[in-house]
């Protein structure tokens, strides 16, 4: 399944900083982000297509977001 990143109940800019930390240790594979509000989704989302991740999925769960990003 590759790493999965909490960042529910953090505001932005800490969901983005854990995400590009996590990227940029594995450098690829699967990452599950989740989030709790839209305007972390929506810079997680971004901060991902920056570093070349893409983005397969995003549900809504129980009031948050799983954003599943990929790199080859």
């Amino acid at each position: 399944m590759g790493e999965m990143i909490d960042a529910r109940g953090l505001s932005c800019p800490q969901p983005v900083i854990m995400t590009t930390g996590v990227m940029r240790k594995v450098q690829k594979g699967q990452l599950v982000i989740l989030v709790d509000t839209e305007t972390s989704k929506e810079n997680v989302i971004r901060a991902t297509a920056g570093e070349g991740w893409e983005l397969k999925d995003v549900t809504e769960e129980g009031g948050a977001y799983r954003i599943t990003v990929v790199k080859e």
